[in-house]
């Protein structure tokens, strides 16, 4: 109801009730009933503030209602003829409280009300003494004042709300840019950091390379020398081995997330190269069966493909969905459509899983260095995905998965879009363009 709400008592209150104390001071003075009606109208005023604030959606209707009756009674006490009064402008009060608290046409129905109680004495006037029309013409003078000075008012408390609301939203958009602003500070900061713990990766998985090869030659040496000899230091030699293997695959690994990506990109059908990410991880998959579904669209158009780069994305994305699922087993869901991204046609492939998910606090970083879910990983895999879409200048996004485990678990489903490769048609114009 109302659009706004004064506080209890304010300099504008003050100055009501000086001009209600002058008038109680000017004729007719020893009128006691316009002296209470005043002293009525100083009580209302004074309270206005702590009653519609107590009364929200109702406490304006009151006071505009009890300012009318209280203007209209001050009337009837101020003269012998009530419609000749000279207490008539009383009427300002009521509909100045309306034109403050309502809008437009909800200030024009209470000014029409507050008119017709000071018209309402017209008709016993009438029936005593004979109104001339030009009684009738400063009537209607008086009252279209009162429209005059409800609407001046109204318009500008509703300027002045408009106004305050532009500030407001203004304050809300500088606080919401600030915070923005801070968030890319916090990201640049953090962007500088990976980027000198990346240099700094590099450059010891390069060095740690040389000895490890060294150790694996040195392991095998022993394995081939000792294997009847000593079967304890063979199999000894074995772990060396492997474990070697191990270590030079995690800085195989570094080395790819850290070096400079350059994408090679030729128009390509992404389908084949979906298909055979999903038989190398399959080969070498040794846990739960995995049932895997695969939907594809058809006349897909071609995609801008670095096939080398694109199949170990799909790759890393699979093998986590293999073991996310694990000895447990479930469906592998892998769709390939059509999507439209930022203003760009090309293709959206959807790689969903059963597993048990990513929990919702990690969804945001789960891209980022280091960061993974699983109890043995180094948490490079998706950061080289994230990585390899960029050079593809594509995206890869997490989503909730559709499908559901039988225990009631949601999987996840990782969402990767590549453009669409430009025609020869597009590339002759966009080289027309630059030249």
């Amino acid at each position: 109801m109302t659009e706004s709400k004064r506080s209890a008592l304010n300099w504008m209150d003050v100055l009501w009730l000086v001009f209600l104390a002058g008038l109680a001071v000017l004729p007719p003075v020893a009128e006691i009933h316009k002296q209470l009606i005043l002293l009525a109208f100083g009580v209302v005023q004074l309270g206005e503030g702590w009653f519609v604030a107590r009364l929200p959606k109702r406490g304006a209707v009151y006071i505009v209602l009890l300012k009318i009756a209280l203007a209209t009674l001050l009337i009837d006490h101020t003269g012998e003829l009530s419609i000749n009064s000279s207490y008539w402008p009383i009427y300002f009060l009521p509909v100045v409280s309306a034109a403050e608290y309502f809008g437009s046409w909800a200030t024009l129905a209470w000014t029409a009300l507050a008119s017709a109680a000071y018209c309402s004495y017209l008709y016993p006037t009438m029936q005593e003494y004979e109104i001339t029309a030009e009684s009738y013409g400063l009537l209607a003078i008086r009252v279209l004042f009162i429209f005059l000075a409800a609407m001046v008012v109204n318009r500008f408390v509703i300027e002045s709300r408009q106004q305050t609301k532009r500030y407001q939203e203004l304050a809300e958009t500088l606080a919401e840019t600030n915070r923005r602003l801070e968030l890319a500070q916090a990201e640049a900061r953090r962007s500088e950091r990976l980027a000198a713990l990346g240099q700094l990766s590099a450059g010891l998985a390069h060095e740690i390379r040389n000895p490890l090869g060294v150790i694996k030659g040195s392991a095998e040496m022993l394995t081939q020398k000792l294997h009847d000899a000593n079967p304890l230091a063979s199999e000894l030699a074995g772990y060396i081995s492997s474990e070697t293997n191990r270590l030079s695959a995690l800085v195989t690994r570094f080395l790819d997330f850290a070096r400079p990506l350059h994408a090679d990109t030729e128009a390509q059908d992404i389908t084949p190269v979906v298909d055979r990410a999903l038989t190398d991880v399959a080969t070498l998959w040794k846990g739960g069966r995995i049932q895997v579904t695969k939907e594809y669209a058809d006349n897909l158009p071609l995609v801008a493909l670095d096939e080398s780069l694109g199949e170990q994305a799909l790759i890393n994305i699979i093998q986590n969905a293999y073991d996310a699922m694990g000895d447990e087993g479930g469906a592998l869901r892998v769709k390939v459509a059509t999507a439209t991204a930022n203003g760009r046609e090309g293709v959206e492939v959807r790689i969903e899983d059963t597993g048990p998910g990513i929990p919702a606090e990690l969804k945001e970083q789960i891209f980022n260095p280091f960061v993974t879910t699983k109890k043995t990983g180094v948490g490079l895999g998706l950061s080289i995905v994230s990585k390899i879409m960029d050079g593809h200048e594509g995206f890869v996004r997490i989503e909730s998965s559709s499908a559901n485990r039988a225990d009631g678990r949601g999987g996840t489903c990782f969402v990767l879009f590549f453009p669409a490769a430009q025609t020869e048609a597009a590339k002759r114009a966009s080289e027309l363009v630059i030249s």
